[in-house]
């Protein structure tokens, strides 16, 4: 199963600004470009960090109140008099690389608790910028794309499973699965297999079993006794006519 990667959806043309850039400067290409974080470079062009709107107010919150309404912060990263983006970032930066998939990257932004990761290449220089917003862009796949992946990918590829036998409908992301799947043990992979296809919210089963003529399962025994076995196993339970 292939995933689309971070260069799919990351954004290259990335605003970013050396460690010795003050508060104010980033506060205007916050507004200006209207983002909500900027990576810090060093002279190479290689993150070293990031800064937030969150550092930023953290730094702001940490003043003194001129009007002593309320008293500083008690505890928290705490940066007074922090001016810089040296001073003011988040360090050091959490990177991933533009082949990694969107399933990796939405997992290492989980794990270490970050909303955006600068997106190095082989030699570590930024190459773009990944946020939860572009790895949520999966989810606007097409239905059809969706449906087309499952076919191919998913049923065509599973060793015992006739794509022609099992239904794939597709709606808003949320797959339903009818039809059949044989042998029955195979159906817990199908279905984990679909979900991890890019774009799918959900995967209903809704499959059932082969069923032969006469309504029953594969596996279950029809056995018809002579007349003359009846007679005699009927006699051996003393059931005498």
């Amino acid at each position: 199963m292939t995933h689309r990667t971070v260069r799919d959806v990351m954004t290259r043309d990335v605003v970013r600004v050396a460690p010795a850039t003050g508060f104010r400067a980033i506060v205007e290409l916050l507004q200006e470009y209207g983002i909500t974080a900027v990576p810090v470079v060093d002279e190479d062009d290689r993150p070293v960090g990031i800064v937030s709107e969150a550092d930023l107010l953290r730094t702001q919150s940490a003043q003194e109140d001129p009007a002593r309404l309320q008293p500083p912060p008690a505890a928290g990263p705490d940066r007074p008099g922090a001016a810089t983006a040296q001073q003011l970032m988040t360090s050091p930066a959490v990177c991933v690389e533009p082949g990694s998939s969107v399933v990796a990257a939405a997992r290492l932004m989980s794990g270490r608790h970050v909303k955006r990761l600068p997106v190095v290449d082989e030699e570590g220089r930024l190459a773009g910028l990944v946020s939860r917003g572009d790895l949520l862009k999966v989810f606007l796949r097409d239905d059809l794309a969706i449906r087309q992946d499952i076919v191919e990918e998913v049923l065509s590829h599973v060793e015992g499973v006739s794509p022609a036998a099992v239904g794939v409908e597709v709606a808003q992301g949320r797959v339903v699965l009818s039809g059949t799947i044989e042998p029955a043990y195979l159906v817990p992979v199908v279905l984990r297999l679909c979900r991890s296809v890019d774009g799918v919210v959900s995967v209903t089963d809704r499959t059932g079993r082969v069923t032969d003529r006469t309504g029953r399962a594969p596996g279950l025994m029809s056995v018809t006794t002579h007349p003359e076995q009846q007679r005699s196993t009927e006699v051996r339970h003393g059931n005498h006519a």
